[in-house]
């Protein structure tokens, strides 16, 4: 089932956490897997673990003509994308709003936010073209329910929420299904930014009473991604362990 055989999915972020696991996921069904990261090596250590029909491509997701420069690179080796993934992000500077400088707004809006964007415009026209897209956006459960200390990341994952459903219903006549993932705290990376008050409070609100395995994401990333999802566009799924239940 949501075998992907024959198709190119595009992952962003995937060096490490949950682009990697998604990478690694998408690949294991059969998708040649693009792993795009600013951090090159680590994108190429992850391309040489999939299969030698993937590859690696650096990007800065927050600059618009280092995406549009990206994309032009795949189409041009590997003709088209299928399925794109936009999972690159950061949790930015854990601290009270009124402690949050122009330059901590500015760096988390480019990566969470303008990245989402950037991403999704340079992709779309080759998948109206042929008629056939999946686009699943990486949120969070802070989008929802916003997170203290963490305004400007709350905002953004709550502005990738609006991006999907805007955009699904967009291209809900054109045969691309664009839909979200909202995590709870997840085991990456990305919780050695965060205070052990913060990783706490959000683990505390979690009913199973545990944080989520990159993997656990990639799982819904995978039927998200499918032609088995062709019913489902527009929509956010959580992966919060019963955190958020609407």
């Amino acid at each position: 089932m949501f075998n992907l055989s024959g198709q190119v999915a595009m992952v962003t972020g995937a060096a490490a956490g949950i682009g990697e696991a998604i990478a690694l996921r998408l690949a294991k069904a059969g998708a040649c897997v693009v792993v795009a990261d600013l951090n090159l090596q680590g994108a190429e250590a992850v391309a040489a673990k999939i299969s030698p029909s993937a590859f690696a491509v650096h990007c800065n997701v927050a600059d618009r003509e280092s995406v549009e420069g990206m994309f032009q690179s795949v189409l041009n080796r590997a003709d088209h994308i299928d399925i794109l993934v936009n999972n690159a992000g950061i949790a930015g500077k854990a601290a009270p709003l009124w402690e949050q400088s122009d330059e901590d707004w500015a760096r988390i809006i480019g990566i969470n936010m303008s990245g989402v964007f950037y991403c999704c415009r340079a992709v779309v026209p080759q998948m109206r073209q042929r008629g056939y897209g999946r686009i699943v956006n990486i949120a969070s459960i802070a989008g929802k329910e916003g997170n203290p200390n963490m305004a400007p990341y709350s905002a953004t994952k709550a502005a990738v929420i609006a991006m999907t459903k805007s955009l699904g219903k967009e291209l809900a006549t054109c045969g691309i299904c664009v839909n979200a993932i909202s995590p709870a705290v997840i085991h990456t990376q990305i919780l050695d930014q965060l205070t052990q008050e913060q990783v706490g409070y959000m683990t505390g609100r979690i009913p199973m009473q545990r944080a989520g395995t990159p993997e656990e994401v990639a799982a819904v990333a995978h039927f998200l991604a499918s032609r088995d999802c062709s019913f489902v566009t527009a929509q956010c799924y959580d992966a919060s362990g019963g955190r958020a239940t609407y």
